[in-house]
């Protein structure tokens, strides 16, 4: 097996003689036995409860343990079983996951508890082909809970094992290129563990997240650093290699605040742009940072807050960054009333806006406001 894995790379990636790594027995024991002595206890990884550990999954994904544990919490204690899930509002699954960005993962979640309720009866699969069909599951994900619920002989490759593969085999192909996932799916498979699989796939994870971290890994420490080609070759800084996709869009938002005593003018948004189905202000989108001489007389701004727009304060415009947009974002206090309302405006009270799902970067605006 461990032969296969070496031709592997030493072909794609061309790595030096397969003598500089460890036999792949010693490779994995040493790694274990790393992850033994250092591994975090989490809750999910206690467990073999395929619904606690697709939550954990979901959450955790492109976010931080730290960040996403109160999450997790939150999410189980509201949503125990897969069933009480499914009978969720999709307003209070996106209001639980406000701040976490990737909104449209929350929606998907609806959709596959309602699949599993729907399919399974309430009972989360655990199998790996029964798992990748349902929404918002892809490879990586079915993989990881077939193996830490069932003990599936499947491997998991996200970005730490991406990360530890790369620098241990000194794997140059790109990680998000096609043939890059190939190349480190088909060694990931080779070297798993097919005994204790969930283990393996644990460790794996681990190892990249707690020691083989993205800056300044600790290569001191590690255990396998005698076959590993990034430390030997001084390319740790340089593996794994990404290529640079994506297009960044920049975005200028102008959001009026609008009150009436007690309420507040919202905005329900549509389900067709970011931020899906949730809850904003009257917005007015610009091409550039536009000054407020020149936006209170667009004909769209005009034509719902009239010509008296009176603007009691000079705004603080806030960057925020998602993946493939730049925003920039600023509220403006309006003095007055509307003399036009859109269909997806209403005026709703204050104390109702802690239970709107409500854009993170929206929502601090107005705490700082209204104190919610």
């Amino acid at each position: 097996m461990a032969s296969n894995v070496y031709k592997t790379v030493i072909f794609i990636a061309k790595s030096p003689p397969s003598s500089l790594h460890l036999p792949l027995m010693d490779f994995n024991n040493r790694l274990v036995q790393w992850y033994q002595t250092n591994k975090r206890e989490l809750p999910w990884r206690s467990t073999s409860d395929a619904y606690i550990i697709w939550l954990s999954e979901i959450i955790l994904q492109q976010t931080r343990v730290e960040q996403g544990l109160p999450y997790f919490y939150r999410f189980l204690e509201k949503y125990p079983d897969v069933s009480s899930f499914a009978a969720a509002a999709e307003d209070d699954i996106l209001k639980l996951w406000q701040g976490l960005g990737y909104y449209s993962r929350g929606r998907n979640m609806l959709k596959t508890a309602r699949m599993v309720q729907e399919i399974y009866k309430g009972e989360f699969p655990k199998n790996y082909e029964q798992l990748i069909r349902l929404k918002g599951i892809g490879q990586y994900t079915a993989a990881a809970i077939a193996s830490f619920s069932a003990n599936e002989a499947k491997a998991v490759v996200d970005g730490n094992v991406y990360r530890v593969l790369a620098r241990y085999f000194g794997i140059d192909e790109p990680i998000n290129s096609t043939k890059g996932q190939k190349i480190f799916q088909q060694i990931a498979d080779e070297l798993l563990d097919k005994q204790h699989p969930g283990l393996h796939n644990q460790t794996m994870m681990e190892f990249g997240a707690m020691l083989c971290k993205p800056k300044n890994p600790d290569c001191a420490g590690c255990p396998v650093r005698e076959g590993c080609y990034a430390f030997a070759n001084n390319a740790i800084s340089a593996l794994p290699v990404k290529l640079n996709k994506l297009k960044i869009r920049e975005r200028y938002f102008n959001y009026f605040l609008i009150t009436d005593g007690d309420t507040v003018l919202v905005n329900k948004r549509g389900d067709k742009d970011i931020w899906a189905n949730m809850y904003d202000l009257p917005l007015i989108e610009t091409a550039s940072l536009t000054a407020l001489d020149e936006l209170i007389y667009m004909p769209e701004v005009k034509e719902f807050f009239g010509d008296a727009i009176i603007i009691p304060e000079a705004p603080v415009v806030k960057k925020h960054v998602l993946t493939h947009q730049r925003l920039y974002v600023r509220l403006i206090k309006l003095k007055g009333q509307p003399v036009k309302l859109k269909e997806d405006w209403f005026f709703t009270p204050v104390e109702e806006m802690k239970h709107l799902a409500i854009p993170r970067i929206v929502f601090l605006f107005l705490e700082g406001i209204f104190d919610l």
